[in-house]
């Protein structure tokens, strides 16, 4: 479809016309940074064609360069002839043009998806994630025999699990502001050495003293307390929107498959070398991850001498107004706005979800293993069997829940709708299977009820967990470390608590039936205060 715009010679100002004044020319387009910046500029003004027609002027007998007003008004048209979509485009704001710029790249492939560079990052990040859970779940197991050759209570190998906890309690906050400022890589490598150097040592501290076996603990939750922030740093940088929900249900995959490699190996491991075997092993797998991270990946797309042209573009087409540059996030205050963080109910709904995925997810993590061997009587390999299955199924739920989430949103479903329906899959869906769980009869039954419990408790990774970036993308970092300690809290009340209530009760089924009203809780409290738009956290009046 072709239009006819008339260009009266209002539009040239500085044209003055006269005897002696040659007819002005049309302007020529140039190639200005506003169509250079277009992948295919040149293509712009393909359908633009021009034809001009003279208006002839009256005869005059002034020369000067201050012509009669009825001159002034005498009007040279240019008809430029443009196609319609050129002709939007033209009238088209900068911002409206960066959108349809966006919409001109294909959309990614599944071939594209899983040969690209961004994956390589995701992959790298679920195997960091995997070694962050085995390193903590081979005290799981470790701890029936050490109790057993030390002479431990149940409440004494809870306070004992629970140290790893004191030290996760404390990093969380300083390493995401940390994130925020210097971004994920460089913090994520420094974490996996010190927790991976933690882990090698425990076997000579266990042997030293019960203090030194308290602090290594300590230091690996130190270490550790950086891991999911830099997980969603680097996922914020490296995926657009529509593809974040599958990212971090990759990387979390890994998370949850460290349980089940933890699990599942360790007890093979201690029969091979010993109850310290496992920790030497896993010890020395993170020095080589550090080594291939550091050489593999780069901490944003723009620094990857791998990336293809499209990738690039694709990336920052799709995410660059949601999250900042890296730039950018270095000029950001090294203090960030706790007050203002804390105002917003938004942040509390995270904070609430965030205490009670860790409430149940240490408890379940810590205890299972004694839980099949002292309920059931099976022996530490089946209870290790028992509790590894549910974390590998919950690693493919992951994935699959993060796919349908982006499916929803770019069919048209609302962020926040989106969030709301998979943090409540993710916590009510638990609440249910565990007070199916209290009820079995036997460990084949009760392990069912447990993978339907983490299965579906790893759709909240599509709810909160990629929440955190959506609200506060200049802030993630730091906002993942506040929830994130009042995650630690909570789970160290909830491990430590455990045993206690164990002691006192003499039964596991009560404390998992309160833990099934808390998920129910916490999902109301999601469903009501959270939000999948950006809050405003700089405002002064918040």
């Amino acid at each position: 479809m072709n239009i006819t715009i008339p260009l009266h010679r209002t539009a040239f100002p500085n044209t003055h016309l006269n005897k002696t004044t040659k007819p002005p020319e049309f302007p020529k387009f140039q190639n200005s940074s506003r169509f250079a910046e277009l992948p295919n500029s040149h293509a712009c003004l393909r359908n633009v064609s021009l034809t001009t027609t003279t208006t002839p002027l009256p005869p005059t007998t002034t020369t000067s360069s201050s012509s009669s007003p009825r001159l002034r008004s005498q009007t040279r048209s240019f008809r430029v002839r443009v196609s319609f979509d050129d002709a939007a485009r033209l009238d088209s704001s900068p911002e409206e043009e960066e959108e349809e710029e966006e919409g001109t790249l294909p959309p990614s492939s599944f071939a594209e998806f899983i040969t690209s560079e961004r994956v390589k990052v995701v992959a790298m990040l679920g195997l960091a994630l995997a070694l962050c859970n085995a390193d903590r779940v081979v005290m799981s197991v470790a701890i029936v025999p050490l109790s057993l050759s030390r002479g431990w209570s149940r409440s004494f190998s809870g306070i004992v699990q629970s140290s790893f906890l004191w030290g996760y309690l404390i990093s969380p906050i300083a390493g995401g502001t940390l994130v925020d400022y210097y971004g994920g890589k460089a913090v994520m490598a420094w974490g996996v050495a010190l927790w991976s150097l933690a882990t090698f040592l425990t076997p000579w501290a266990a042997e030293t003293s019960l203090w030194a076996l308290l602090a290594m603990r300590a230091l690996l939750g130190i270490a550790e307390g950086v891991a999911l922030p830099c997980m969603n740093n680097m996922v914020s940088r490296w995926f657009p929107k529509t593809e974040r929900a599958r990212a971090v249900g990759l990387a979390m995959a890994g998370f949850q498959l460290g349980s089940a490699i933890g699990l599942t190996l360790s007890p093979i491991l201690m029969s091979q070398g010993g109850i310290f075997g496992p920790f030497v092993i896993f010890g020395l797998s993170g020095f080589l991850w550090v080594l291939v991270w550091l050489s593999a990946t780069s901490s944003t797309p723009e620094r990857n001498p791998q990336i293809s042209k499209y990738e690039l573009e694709y990336i920052l087409g799709k995410g660059q107004k949601s999250f900042p540059t890296e730039n950018k996030t270095k000029t950001t205050k090294v203090i960030p706005p706790f007050r203002r963080l804390l105002s917003k109910l938004p942040t509390w709904s995270l904070i609430v979800a965030n205490a009670m995925h860790s409430w149940g997810f240490f408890v379940i993590l810590s205890w299972m293993p004694i839980y099949f061997n002292s309920i059931y009587h099976v022996d530490l390999r089946q209870a290790a069997w028992f509790s590894a299955v549910p974390w590998s199924v919950m690693a493919i739920m992951g994935y699959f829940g993060g796919l349908w989430s982006d499916m929803l949103i770019q069919s048209g479903t609302s962020v926040t709708l989106t969030r709301k329906i998979f943090q409540s899959i993710g916590f009510v869906g638990p609440g249910i299977a565990l007070i199916g769980l209290i009820s079995a009869k036997s460990p084949s039954i009760a392990s069912a009820w447990l993978t339907l419990a983490v299965g579906l408790k790893s759709f909240s990774h599509s709810g909160f967990l990629v929440n955190l970036q959506e609200i506060a993308p200049l802030y993630s970092g730091v906002l993942h470390g506040i929830s994130n300690t009042a995650g630690t809290f909570a789970a160290i009340l909830g491990t430590v608590g455990t045993g206690f209530f164990v002691e006192l009760v003499g039964s596991f089924q009560g404390f998992l039936l309160l833990t099934s009203i808390l998920y129910f809780l916490s999902a109301l409290f999601y469903i009501l205060f959270s939000t999948g738009e950006r809050v405003n956290f700089d405002e002064t009046g918040g």
